[in-house]
């Protein structure tokens, strides 16, 4: 029998809370539902808050078939809120808000990686923070990415700009540095402009450009990321990877002193502890007087 357990006066059914999803931790799927409803619920509504999610299911976990929506899945309940959001100029679509606790539960008993765009449903295609998303091609690996994030954010603080960094749970790092409201396009090409000069200063380290033959042994600085239509691993999200790793926010002194790929593993289970250490580290993107507005591209 499918267990109904009721969130916030919601009635969910919950399916297979005993299945394993990460076999290489034995990690279960009532385990994952626990730690989005009782670890990270609070900093993770507050970074899905009004942001149209898109999802990567994995079901069956990591090694079984994963596909990736946009649109509300199929028996969405009609208390989960949605929004319109433009696709093409002439055409829109209907996005899951994930608001409150009932919806997060909702969500993450599907088994999902959570995914959101830059901008707000509220002010769709208006950045209120830019992202790079640094992607080592092997052998690099988030060492190099920590090295290059530390050149990013000397450029980005010479441009009256603060950055915050997280994993993002699979192999690479992520900056984000919260803005002023800016249109997603312009957002796009003073990022387009910093990865271009980041490749002109560390050659030996860096590409801009997504071309896979350009990218073994080096950081791929990948700026694309603050399109209007594309998203980003979601903060406190676990991957479809073979253990429950995080995109977890980490502090300048993890980044600075990160000597080995494992320094920078982050699985469900640290989370508490971190949260009781740190709080939210990528908290600050919310308070309107650290936003700044973007200079002129590069």
């Amino acid at each position: 029998m499918t267990p109904i357990t009721e969130v916030e006066g919601r009635r969910l059914a919950l399916s297979n809370l005993d299945k394993v999803l990460y076999p290489a931790t034995g990690t279960t799927k009532g385990e994952v539902l626990h730690y989005y409803a009782a670890t990270v619920a609070a900093p993770l509504l507050a970074h899905l808050d009004d942001r149209p999610v898109s999802f990567l299911r994995y079901p069956d976990g990591p090694d079984g078939q994963r596909f990736f929506t946009k649109n509300p899945p199929p028996g969405t309940p009609d208390w989960v809120r949605t929004a319109e959001v433009q696709r093409h100029e002439a055409q829109s679509s209907r996005q899951v808000l994930v608001q409150d606790l009932a919806s997060l539960v909702w969500a993450a008993n599907l088994v999902v990686e959570f995914h959101t765009p830059q901008w707000r449903a509220e002010a769709p295609q208006i950045a209120d923070r830019l992202v790079f998303d640094l992607d080592p091609g092997a052998p690099a690996s988030i060492v190099e990415c920590c090295t290059v994030g530390l050149w990013l954010r000397e450029r980005l603080a010479a441009d009256g700009l603060t950055s915050y960094g997280k994993t993002s749970g699979s192999k690479g790092l992520h900056l984000l540095v919260p803005l002023e409201p800016t249109p997603a396009e312009q957002v796009s090409a003073y990022a387009k402009g910093l990865a271009v000069e980041a490749q002109d200063t560390l050659p030996e380290l860096v590409v801009h450009r997504m071309t896979r033959a350009l990218r073994p042994g080096k950081v791929f600085v990948d700026f694309s990321q603050n399109a209007a239509a594309k998203t980003t691993a979601t903060p406190y999200t676990l991957r479809a990877r073979a253990e429950p790793t995080v995109s977890a926010p980490v502090t300048w002194d993890e980044i600075g002193g990160c000597g080995a790929p494992g320094d920078m593993v982050f699985l469900a289970g640290d989370m508490a502890a971190r949260l009781d250490r740190y709080g939210d580290l990528l908290g600050p993107l919310f308070d309107p007087e650290l936003a700044r507005p973007l200079p002129d591209a590069p």
